[in-house]
């Protein structure tokens, strides 16, 4: 029996397995939305027993999974301090610490790391190897990324400088960091608009940082295509179903053809 199980939660192969996580996958969803259904003050009053009793009869549920999983597991320390194992038991545990008011009921929206295990039950081997892409045009690309972000950080700094110059502790920029976060929320173009110049040189500046900002957002963008151009161009093709596979590969990981 425990084998059966065993393999039902942590096979995903099997058609079980398959079925089981397509049910654990709606009912995190579920409870999910529940969690974010109750957040809201006016629903919270008008469904409070309802979403109490749903809440609790959702716990019960992941409660007994986790039980399984550990008693089902041949190495159950492993699997409760493993990532998967903490981020299965955070998603219990907030409901029964409300009994206690600890106010750490709204922790349960943590519930949709949960996804990331349940999504592997679709393999897709073209969503795999885009994010195998992605993760080496990241790793190519990171010297460059954070020397622009060193250059990023150095024009904010000489941003908010200039503007704690022009414009002063009257009007708002009152230290040099004050006026850095302005330069940060002005060229990444968010705008909060709590911090604004008054006059015509800042004004001035401030059109110039604005339209910094719309260059410095593309930057990342190219260097990451760019990068991941060359890991694509890197990629074998197969002959038979003309699927990309790895630079490394010796056989096509989706037909089995040999290169």
């Amino acid at each position: 029996m425990r084998e059966r199980i065993n393999n039902i939660i942590f096979n995903h192969d099997t058609k079980a397995g398959r079925l089981f996580d397509v049910v654990l996958l709606w009912v995190i969803l579920f409870s999910v939305l529940v969690v974010i259904l109750e957040s809201t003050p006016t629903l919270h009053v008008r469904f409070f027993n309802t979403f109490y009793y749903i809440e609790w009869g959702i716990t019960i549920v992941f409660t007994i999974e986790y039980l399984l999983r550990i008693w089902s597991t041949k190495t159950p320390l492993k699997y409760i301090f493993s990532f998967w194992g903490l981020v299965d038991f955070i998603s219990t545990v907030p409901t029964y610490l409300e009994l206690l008011n600890f106010g750490f009921h709204y922790l349960l929206a943590i519930r949709i790391f949960r996804l990331l295990r349940v999504f592997r039950i679709f393999k897709l081997v073209k969503f795999s190897r885009a994010a195998q892409v992605l993760v080496l045009a990241l790793k190519g690309s990171g010297h460059k990324i954070g020397v622009f972000l060193m250059a990023v950080f150095s024009i904010m700094v000489l941003l908010g400088t200039l503007m704690y110059v022009i414009e002063g502790g009257e009007n708002g920029f009152t230290s040099i960091p004050q006026s850095i976060y302005w330069a940060v929320v002005t060229v990444t173009t968010v705008g909060f608009g709590d911090i604004v110049p008054s006059t015509v040189l800042g004004k001035i500046l401030s059109s110039l940082a604005m339209i910094m900002g719309y260059a410095i957002i593309a930057v990342p963008t190219g260097i990451i295509t760019v990068e991941m151009t060359k890991k694509r161009e890197l990629a074998k093709i197969c002959e038979v179903c003309n699927h990309d596979n790895p630079d490394d590969a010796n056989f096509c990981n989706q037909c089995g053809f040999q290169f």
